[in-house]
């Protein structure tokens, strides 16, 4: 399984090889959080939630496979599948890992979205690499790729909780007032993911980074 991977990455700058491993231009497209309806609506689980704006958006269904739900979404010659792991957060790796390997997915067309306690509400940042920043699901990620490069978007939380109360904060459920700007955010973070796909993660760093 993981040299497999490790050829993809050694090959990446190569797109004659690329292409071959990936000829319908697939994108794994994942969101973290945990699953259960006590999760649903907190703030850890910002990624599927955002995944799930998408299938509304697009009427597409999920559907429960090997680690976790799946949907497929195809656009301009582009295959996005969406994944929201089944693992919990602190095994996200495990099923990114796994999809990545069973669609012979390039690294470089992983998207891992997550929350970011050190980003303002609502705020966005797509990176192509970095630490994990003490966010769990990152931490198993980086663990099963044995790489922190990777393309992840961090969708800003906040940070406004009082001392030790970290835990009871991310896993809480968005305020009121979060909730009625929640909705715009959504359609720009679905705007974010199609554009990855489209334009590439340069072009979409320098759309959404800060907006």
């Amino acid at each position: 399984m993981f040299d497999w991977l490790y050829k993809i990455l050694k090959a990446k700058n190569n797109s004659n090889t690329i292409e071959k491993t990936n000829p319908m231009k697939k994108f794994l497209i994942v969101g973290l959080g945990n699953i259960g309806e006590k999760y649903e609506n907190t703030r850890h689980n910002i990624g599927f939630k955002i995944l799930d704006h998408f299938a509304k958006e697009e009427s597409l269904t999920f559907e429960t496979q090997k680690l976790g739900d799946v949907s497929t979404y195809k656009l301009k010659g582009r295959t996005f599948i969406f994944l929201k792991p089944n693992t919990y957060m602190n095994l996200s790796g495990k099923a990114i890992l796994y999809w990545l390997t069973k669609e012979k997915i390039p690294l470089e067309n992983l998207l891992v979205i997550t929350d970011d306690l050190n980003l303002p509400f609502g705020s966005i940042r797509v990176k192509t690499k970095g630490s994990d920043g003490g966010h769990n699901g990152l931490k198993d990620t980086q663990d099963k790729l044995n790489t922190s490069k990777y393309n992840r978007f961090r969708f800003g939380i906040s940070d406004a909780f009082s001392k030790g109360k970290q835990v009871d904060y991310v896993l809480g459920e968005w305020t009121e007032e979060e909730n009625t700007k929640l909705n715009e955010r959504l359609k720009k973070s679905v705007e974010l993911i199609k554009s990855f796909g489209l334009a590439g993660i340069n072009n979409t760093m320098n759309t959404f980074n800060g907006k």
